[in-house]
């Protein structure tokens, strides 16, 4: 008889972190004075059938937000849209909340959060803030897309025990909950997050199936680097652990041009390189993409990953 034990991360993955740090720490949310909405979409291992594929709706509300008159008949100038300005020194309310879809292999993730952030000022320049998200996930597995050989008789496509834990559907509901610090500039930005701290505390459904989600913990960072008027250079990592797993980190450098395009490279720890470009469309609207090249095993089977995320800036 042969076990086989696998220890993988049970979180989706981004590779912009350094742009959608509300998808990595709760307590990012309202760094911006006005409502900030992303929608992205990632496909990882693109080739590789039943690849992981994540998906997300998230969006920040400052409580006191005032939006901006604008009159378009009297804008007189079409300069660059540049990069909405982070203000420190004020106590800041902000509420948000996160829709995202996860899917790999036979399974599938939907889970649902609303997000609460106080942010502090320390100084005139420097701002603490604690982020709390707490929602529903709920965890399914799609039995049609599993294969189950025997290992004794591989003639024999059946198990027992795989028999009963698909005929309960294996659909549970299970309540998420985690928490972040953030301490942040205009030009620096350093958080700590534990995500699943409640794990399966709380949980209903008809399914037995045991998903065991586990908590993980992340730090983030980055510094912006003023080289001209014009281009800026930020590097930032993102460490990861999640017991019994390894760590993991994800690096990342990009260029700010005219603060209105920019371009960089990432790496993440022994599995990709990364190429990320983006620009603010207008005001309103800032697109980014990035791509994924596998350094690993799959480079063999996979052309690599996309990741597509749109922002909507209502309010600037």
């Amino acid at each position: 008889m042969c076990f086989l034990k696998i220890h993988a991360q049970q979180i989706p993955q981004y590779s912009q972190f350094s742009r959608n740090q509300f998808m990595a720490n709760p307590a990012a949310a309202g760094v911006y004075d006005f409502i900030d909405v992303t929608v992205s979409g990632r496909w990882q291992w693109v080739g590789v059938a039943d690849a992981p594929r994540s998906s997300y709706l998230a969006f920040s509300v400052p409580l006191k937000f005032k939006p901006v008159s604008y009159n378009p008949g009297i804008r007189t100038s079409n300069g660059p849209s540049q990069q909405p300005e982070i203000k420190t020194g004020k106590l800041k309310h902000t509420i948000g909340g996160q829709l995202v879809a996860d899917q790999y292999g036979a399974f599938t993730k939907f889970s649902f959060s609303g997000t609460y952030a106080l942010h502090l000022p320390m100084t005139k320049k420097i701002n603490l803030a604690f982020g709390i998200k707490a929602g529903v996930s709920n965890n399914s597995f799609n039995s049609d897309k599993a294969q189950v050989l025997s290992i004794i008789n591989p003639n024999l496509p059946y198990d027992n025990t795989y028999a009963g834990f698909s005929a309960n559907n294996a659909n549970k509901n299970i309540m998420d909950l985690h928490s972040g610090l953030y301490l942040y500039g205009k030009s620096f930005y350093l958080g700590i997050t534990g995500d699943q701290l409640t794990r399966d505390l709380v949980e209903f459904g008809t399914a037995s199936a045991n998903f065991n989600p586990q908590v993980h913990y992340n730090v983030i960072g980055g510094y912006t680097i003023p080289i001209n008027e014009s281009l800026s250079i930020t590097p930032s990592v993102m460490a990861k652990y999640m017991y019994p797993a390894p760590g993991s980190i994800d690096m990342n450098i990009i260029a700010d041009y005219n603060k209105m395009f920019w371009f960089g490279l990432g790496y993440r720890h022994t599995d990709a390189l990364i190429g990320l470009v983006g620009m603010n469309l207008s005001n309103k609207f800032k697109l980014g993409y990035s791509y994924d090249f596998s350094i690993s095993k799959f480079n063999n089977y996979s052309s690599g990953g996309h990741e597509l995320t749109l922002g909507i800036m209502l309010g600037r």
